[in-house]
């Protein structure tokens, strides 16, 4: 049986040296997502090798999910590679030929990233009838224009004005609205389709944003996001590339599956004897080492001072050293009060509470043939009776309304003829509660509907995404919602204890995952920039404690 205690050959290592006993220190990532895999990554290339991943789903990637469907590959999860110049994970993908076989048409330079830069959006009613391309361009000009004041109060410092509410949605259905009722050249029946699309707009900027309602999304903030220069790129291969590349390099032993886990109890001390006395037998007698090669045999806790143990759903308890967290937002709003023993300290929760996260789901519709013309590359839906509506919300049996369009999938050589369905909110929650058929029928009957066209045939295959129920997910990704900042995010990612609690053992609990970056939330290159940023806190300080101990003066 393997021992806990590293051979005497390596007490000489700068991190056993650092932690002052024979045995290297004992860190658990949990999650298998890219913030997690990148953050087990620096570990192993910097020298610990007592690092245990606990991922409680049944795969790796978390948020990434690749999906074979014929010849083509769908993402459910992360599509695109934000930005080129100076992304990790586009060079990662451009070092590792991922991006050879990307076409023109899978490049994408818009704000709002569509499959394709090439063709038309189809703007269409719900009576069937398409809107003008120039009175779509006049009004995406008008839409632009106001988007960029958004974003100059946090990039200029302008300060927000109380009618907004400090809300991106309110300012820009406020700007927009004046704007379109106070031109003089617009007939009434064009005023009334411009704020019909603005509603449609915003739809869009809710996907993209993964918020209920862009009146969620904080004005005052909505400019720190950066965006990395250079074009949007899809992988051909597949997402699931990149994490296949992250994991190349990490042990297969080294990652535990299906192994959730319901509590953190860290600074762990004498007062929690009574815990160690309830779970000897446990520690002692679960050793899942033979049957899962990724977790280690246990000792006596009291005699190995670990500062943290893991409570796995599964009855197991894990000794470690240091955790990094990399869970989702949206798990960490559900589940800490059960998830830290003790509880988080009180800014830490209240940052949790303010952050925001949503549900953004896509819907895939494979059609025998296509019934959309060849220069179209979206159907856009705009709903004309929404034109005065202030924050659309719909009840249950009317979630479709919330789907703002589909876009089409190219080239057709590689995904035949795919649409692809954007939703987001409590409706995409309502979608996902449905049936395949349920949702292919609804879909069918709108495309019906907006198109004019009753022939439109059922799509032979569904396909949708579910990051909402996934109990492990609990949303898509985050955002700074009203009243919080990208302080909070800072504040997320703060390691446990606080750096003024001396007596206690330092960087017990880190915390990664795309929420945690302040400039990069929401994004892939945000999650593995975060793990890397957390593993490197481990490095720096065990480097540190060597050259301590190696300076000292002999006495």
């Amino acid at each position: 049986m393997q021992s806990c205690e590293i051979s005497s050959e390596s007490t000489d290592d700068p991190l056993s040296s650092g932690l002052r006993t024979h045995r290297q220190p004992r860190i658990v990532v949990i999650g298998a997502g890219l913030a997690g895999l990148a953050a087990t990554k620096v570990l192993l290339k910097n020298g610990f090798t007592d690092v245990t991943v606990l991922e409680a789903s049944d795969h790796i990637g978390g948020r990434v999910l690749s999906v074979q469907q014929g010849k083509a590959t769908l993402e459910l999860g992360a599509t695109w590679i934000h930005g080129a110049i100076g992304n990790p994970v586009y060079h990662l993908a451009e070092d590792n030929g991922l991006l050879e076989d990307t076409t023109d048409e899978e490049r994408s330079v818009g704000r709002i990233s569509l499959y394709t830069k090439n063709g038309v959006s189809h703007y269409q009613t719900n009576v069937g009838k398409r809107i003008p391309k120039d009175l779509v361009e006049e009004f995406s000009d008008l839409y632009n224009e106001v988007y960029e004041l958004t974003q100059e109060f946090f990039q200029n410092g302008k300060p927000v004005c109380a009618e907004s509410q400090n809300s991106v949605g309110i300012f820009t259905r406020d700007v927009v609205r004046k704007r379109i009722t106070v031109d003089p050249d617009d007939s009434e029946s064009t005023k009334k389709l411009k704020l019909s699309m603005l509603q449609q707009y915003l739809k869009v900027e809710s996907c993209e944003s993964s918020s209920p309602s862009m009146d969620e999304v904080s004005l005052s903030e909505f400019g720190e996001w950066t965006e990395i220069p250079g074009a949007h790129h899809v992988i051909p291969e597949g997402f699931m590339k990149i994490v296949e590349l992250l994991a190349r390099d990490i042990p297969s032993s080294t990652v535990c599956l299906s192994k959730p886990i319901r509590c953190i109890h860290w600074n762990f001390s004498a007062q929690r004897q009574e815990v160690i006395d309830k779970s000897d037998d446990t520690i002692r007698d679960n050793n899942h080492n033979e049957n899962n090669h990724s977790c280690r045999p246990h000792q006596d806790p009291v005699k190995l001072r670990s500062p943290i143990f893991l409570e796995c759903e599964d009855e197991e308890w894990i000794m470690a050293d240091h955790v990094i967290v990399t869970a989702s937002l949206g798990v960490l709003k559900q589940n800490h009060e059960a998830m830290f023993s003790p509880s988080l300290p009180e800014d830490k929760v209240l940052a949790i509470e303010k952050l925001g996260i949503s549900t953004t789901d896509k819907i895939f519709l494979e059609f025998e043939e296509p019934f959309w013309s060849p220069e179209c590359n979206s159907i856009q839906f705009v709903w004309e009776d929404e034109a005065q509506l202030e924050q659309p919300v719909y009840p249950e049996d009317l979630w479709y309304k919330k789907i703002c369009s589909f876009d089409v999938l190219y080239p057709p050589e590689r995904y035949g003829h795919m649409l692809s369905g954007w939703i987001c909110g409590q409706e995409a929650l309502y979608m996902e509660r449905c049936d395949d058929e349920t949702v292919a029928e609804t879909c069918t009957e709108l495309l019906r509907r907006f198109t004019g066209n009753p022939d439109i045939p059922k799509p032979c295959r569904v396909l949708r995404s579910s990051w909402g129920s996934n109990p492990y997910i609990q949303g898509s990704y985050s955002f700074t919602r009203v009243g919080s900042s990208g302080e909070d995010c800072e504040r997320l990612a703060m390691p446990l204890p606080y750096a003024n609690s001396t007596k206690a053992p330092p960087l017990q609990v880190l915390f990664a995952g795309e929420a945690t970056h302040r400039k990069y939330y929401s994004t892939t290159h945000g999650a593995l920039l975060s793990g890397q940023r957390e593993a490197t806190r481990l490095v720096e300080m065990y480097q540190d404690l060597h050259r301590v101990q190696h300076t000292k003066p002999n006495m």
